[in-house]
């Protein structure tokens, strides 16, 4: 598969709610850059963050561009969240399941057939500005 098809796949998962097709997807030392915070490197702690993910929002991403470059090792996604904010999280507004439709966009490596990074940019205070309505 290249790089390209690799992204779509793990995208699609995501949509799919297939964390176990997503974390198949990356390769074992996947560098998880996130909007804000630390950045996570490993599966395991790949699947932590999956995990908070899942139980605090119930998330789509539609109206996905992707871009790629000449070497098939980097593909950048664009992409329109529309979510679900379930469960608060420390020092963000409480949750009780306001929805939001948020631009974001992720660039992503691809290494030796797996996903090796994830890097992920959106407009927080925007994202507490929509659930904060």
């Amino acid at each position: 598969m290249t790089a390209l098809e690799i992204v779509q796949q793990y995208y699609a998962c995501f949509n799919q709610k297939d964390w176990q097709g997503m974390l198949a997807l990356l390769h074992p030392e996947i560098r998880h850059e996130a909007n804000q915070g630390d950045v996570r490197i490993g599966i395991e702690k790949f699947t932590d963050f999956l995990r908070m993910m899942d139980t605090a929002y119930d998330e789509t991403l539609t109206d996905m561009v992707f871009f790629t470059e000449p070497a098939d090792s980097r593909v950048a996604a664009e992409f329109v969240v529309n979510g679900i904010y379930k469960q608060g999280e420390e020092g963000l507004p409480p949750a009780h399941g306001q929805t939001y439709v948020l631009p974001a966009a992720a660039f992503l490596a691809v290494t030796d057939g797996k996903i090796s990074r994830v890097t992920t940019y959106y407009n927080l205070p925007l994202w507490i500005k929509l659930v904060s309505e």
